[in-house]
Formats: C-alpha cells, sequence, structure tokens
C-alpha cells in the first residue's frame, strides 16, 4: 500500500471508514465479522482507521478498539469529539467544555483500548464557542499526550485559518466525491496551502459511484440514505449520467467504477479518502484503488466532463434528521440529530 503523509503521520493512502460495522449504511455485519473485516484491511496494508464517539451512540468505539487492540502500534487511530453529550455523559460543566473535553477522550481511550489516539477530530464546530477556545483546550490534550494531532469537520476557509493559527491542524474531514465537490473552492485549497490533510468521507457518494445502486434500490430501516435526497428515486435516474461517465473510464482501464471514484479523489496527494467495507471483496477492491494509476490528463479530463454535468440531490444534516427520534437514537444516541444548527 502506498504511503502518504497526513501532517507528521504516515499513513496509507486509502483509509477505513468504520462508522458502517455499526449503524447509517442498512444490515451490518455480526460483531466477529466486522472485526475479522477491520483486520483484513490491516493485513491489506490500510493503516487509517476513522471511528467517533457519536457512531451509534459510543458503540462503533467499542467495536474498533476490539478489532484494533492487537494492531494498535501499526495503525493510525482517529476519533472525533461530539460537543453534544450522548447518553451517560451528563455532566455539570456541560459536554462543550474544557472538562467536557477531557471526559470525552477518557471514554474514547477506553473504549478504543489505548493511551492516546494520533488524531482527535471536532465532529461539528457549534455555533456557540470560538474555534480558537476550543484549539486551547486541545492544546492540553496533546501536552498530555493524549492525543498527537487534532481535527475539525466540515468547516469553512476562514475556519480553518483560525484555528490553525492557535493549534496546526492535522487534518479536516468532509464529504468529498466525484458528487460532492461542495468544498473544493474553500477549505480544500486552504488546506492544500497549509499543509492539513483533507480526509474525504463518502467518497463513493454512499456506494452510488460504484454502479451497484439504481432507482429500484430500496433504503429501509435506519439506512440514512432513506432520506437523503441524492437517493431519491428520482435523483437516482438523474444522476445516472455522471455513474455511466465513471464506468466508462473504469472500462477504458480495466478496473471498476468504485477504483476510478477513488482514484479520482486522492489525485491530489493532501487528500485520503476513507470509504467504508464490510466485505473480503470490497476490501480488496477499494485498497487496491491505491494502485491505480491516473494522468493529470485522465483526471482533468473527466473533471471537465463533470464539470459540465448537474448533480441531483445532495447529503444535509437535516435531511437525516427526518429519519425520526427513534431511529437517530440508535445511530447518534440523542433525541435529535446534534450536527444540526452547527457551523459549516
Amino acid at each position: 500500500m502506498k504511503q502518504r503523509k497526513l501532517g507528521k503521520l504516515s499513513v496509507s493512502a486509502v483509509g477505513l471508514g468504520c462508522m458502517g460495522f455499526s449503524t447509517a449504511y442498512g444490515e451490518i455485519p455480526e460483531e466477529k465479522e466486522s472485526i475479522r473485516l477491520m483486520r483484513l484491511a490491516h493485513d491489506m496494508g490500510c493503516t487509517l482507521y476513522d471511528t467517533a464517539e457519536q457512531y451509534a451512540a459510543m458503540r462503533n468505539e467499542e467495536l474498533v478498539g476490539k478489532a484494533t487492540e492487537p494492531i494498535r502500534d501499526e495503525i493510525v487511530l482517529v476519533s472525533k469529539y461530539a460537543p453534544v453529550a450522548l447518553p451517560g455523559q451528563e455532566i455539570p460543566q456541560g459536554k462543550l467544555s474544557k472538562e467536557g473535553l477531557k471526559y470525552a477522550i477518557e471514554g474514547s481511550l477506553k473504549r478504543l483500548r489505548t493511551d492516546h489516539l494520533d488524531l482527535y477530530l471536532v465532529h461539528r464546530l457549534p455555533k456557540e464557542i470560538e474555534v480558537e477556545e476550543l484549539a486551547e483546550w486541545f492544546k492540553d490534550l496533546i501536552k498530555e499526550g493524549k492525543i498527537l494531532g487534532w481535527g475539525l469537520s466540515e468547516v469553512s476557509s476562514e475556519i480553518i485559518r483560525r484555528a490553525h493559527k492557535v493549534l496546526p491542524l492535522t487534518a479536516v474531514e468532509s464529504e468529498y466525491s466525484i458528487m460532492a465537490r461542495q468544498w473544493e473552492d474553500n477549505s480544500m485549497k486552504t488546506c492544500e496551502e497549509l499543509g492539513i490533510g483533507f480526509m474525504a468521507y463518502s467518497p463513493m457518494a454512499g456506494g452510488l459511484l460504484s454502479g451497484k445502486i439504481s432507482s429500484n434500490t430500496e433504503f429501509k430501516g435506519d439506512d440514512i440514505r432513506r432520506t437523503i435526497t441524492r437517493y431519491s428515486k428520482e435523483n437516482l435516474t438523474k444522476n445516472q449520467p455522471i455513474v455511466e461517465v465513471v464506468k466508462k473510464y473504469a472500462e477504458g482501464k480495466n478496473v471498476t467504477p468504485a477504483q476510478i471514484s477513488l482514484v479520482w479523489v486522492m489525485h491530489k496527494s493532501f487528500i485520503f479518502p476513507i470509504p467504508g467495507m464490510r466485505k473480503d471483496e470490497r476490501i480488496k477492491e477499494n485498497l487496491g484503488a491505491a494502485d491505480v494509476v491516473l494522468t493529470d490528463e485522465e483526471y482533468n479530463v473527466i473533471t471537465e466532463t463533470l464539470n459540465k454535468m448537474t448533480v441531483y440531490g445532495d447529503r444535509k444534516d437535516e435531511d437525516i434528521a427526518k429519519l425520526g427520534p427513534l431511529v437517530r437514537n440508535k445511530l447518534f444516541g440523542t433525541s435529535g440529530v446534534p450536527i444540526n444548527g452547527l457551523e459549516k
């Protein structure tokens, strides 16, 4: 597996987004199978593992901790701090406080069976606090050896610059794919300029760019795609021409559409895709994208083609909230989606 620099960390070019092992994308594997798959990804060269306390109300961290304990010293482990209290996290000072952050990191470390995190991100930035104050809190965690680096998620260029000035950021994590390019002219340019890694979640648009989803696909239960507009039957039909472009270039290079989607995302060396992968063949396919060569000319041709096309629908926190309180409790452990109304 090709390696890239994420701040001072050396990581695999393709990482593993672990949320789907516990929630959000339909039927999940048995725990034993999830653990096997996470370890298989390591055996095939993956060293970047992403989770969050908010995923499945802390259950995903527990699962990732079990899976990565034997390989902990060989991977880069990333988790995220939720500024709102999850079940059992109610403390007098409130979750959004210096004490709340320390309470959160201690819980994550315990669940992840480690004494430090390589990278700790703010899951969403609350409007009621200045990012400079958060940066000062994270400074203490670094001084204490609890974390090696810090980052933000879904934030603007302005926020990145303000945070980076107080405490240099290692990474920013946001949605990015052929069908979600909203950060290109904003935070992504700033990350590239300042030498900050950009971790791209949902790099295959929730599986849409793999070519395995059609207007006949049904999303049930706690699958967040059930209420995200990009996956409505109407928009799945309208977005098919983009999928066909990806298929065309995949056939020309004798690779899969998923691999074209990933190699397009990682064409710039500061970008790190973290797709979910819950089957042996998906692990082999996604990690294998690191070996696919996309020349500058090929990248430019694909990009210019995409620039002329329209993407229908998107992914908004407000749409996920429409799943209803019972499903949201299962997904996030709160009565509401805590990322609503927070700084984008």
